[in-house]
């Protein structure tokens, strides 16, 4: 029977832990890496909805693309949000892992997804970082073409595609043609967004400064939401496990969704 450390090295092949940028909290952070895995849950988040789900649907083996934990950790105890999702996975041995820049910039990544659901013609990445092991480019952001068209008119397909309850854009005064996007927060892309022509920009987490300046140079910026640009992975990873693992059920949260609600 596969263990975590099993399911892990099979998830680095589709995202190499060496793609994770230095500040990264990648691999399995609770849990035993010789525990048998029997069944797999895969979410977005490491939440305690959905490790209360991982214990209610019998998985042993929680996937999620956001880490548990971030920076130093002094106390593992039941006064904070994350000491107590550790102290829960622990109680109930279902071991935790994740994959987070490396899946957002490798080949077939987030990136690459959500050019695929926002119908991206002859997408491709743009300026790639470098190349993988097995000689991939990888980067953040991709490009690619739409029939031109509105800015709000594509708002509304965005919203549509990736199932948000709202979005927040910026109007830079040009139709929509060439689009680039990037999954999560992508805001510090916006320069080379511009530097290679494209009219469009779709991510998450822009700030008001952002904003403000993209309509000014000419950009039309649109902040599809965290949570809606990044979760679109968790399908892609459901079907490589259920590839790689074809004994071992793997299961797509049922229960999580994006925190943020709009009036």
């Amino acid at each position: 029977m596969p263990n975590v450390r099993d399911v892990l090295q099979k998830l680095y092949e589709l995202a190499p832990a060496n793609l994770r940028e230095d500040w990264d909290n990648v691999g399995l952070l609770c849990g035993s890496d010789d525990q048998p895995v029997t069944k797999i849950l895969v979410a977005l988040d490491a939440t305690m909805g959905v490790l209360q789900e991982a214990k209610e649907r019998g998985c042993d083996l929680l996937v999620t693309h956001h880490p548990m934990l971030f920076g130093s950790v002094r106390a593992v105890n039941n006064s904070s949000v994350t000491g107590k999702e550790l102290l829960f996975a622990a109680r109930n041995a279902i071991a935790c892992v994740n994959l987070h820049t490396n899946l957002d910039c490798v080949c077939g990544g987030v990136g690459d997804k959500l050019a695929q659901l926002l119908r991206l013609q002859d997408a491709a990445l743009v300026a790639p970082r470098g190349t993988d092991e097995q000689g991939r480019p990888y980067g953040y952001v991709y490009g690619g073409t739409v029939d031109q068209t509105t800015l709000p008119e594509f708002a509304e397909f965005v919203k549509r595609a990736l199932g948000c309850t709202g979005l927040r854009y910026a109007d830079g005064g040009k139709p929509v043609h060439r689009v680039a996007v990037g999954g999560g927060a992508c805001g510090d892309e916006i320069p080379t967004v511009l530097a290679h022509g494209y009219d469009t920009f779709v991510t998450a987490d822009i700030k008001y400064h952002m904003f403000l300046d993209a309509a000014q140079m000419g950009l039309n910026l649109i902040d599809a939401g965290h949570f809606q640009t990044e979760n679109p992975i968790c399908a892609v990873l459901c079907d490589y496990l259920r590839a790689s693992f074809p004994n071992i059920e793997t299961l797509l949260s049922e229960t999580h969704a994006d925190p943020i609600c709009f009036a």
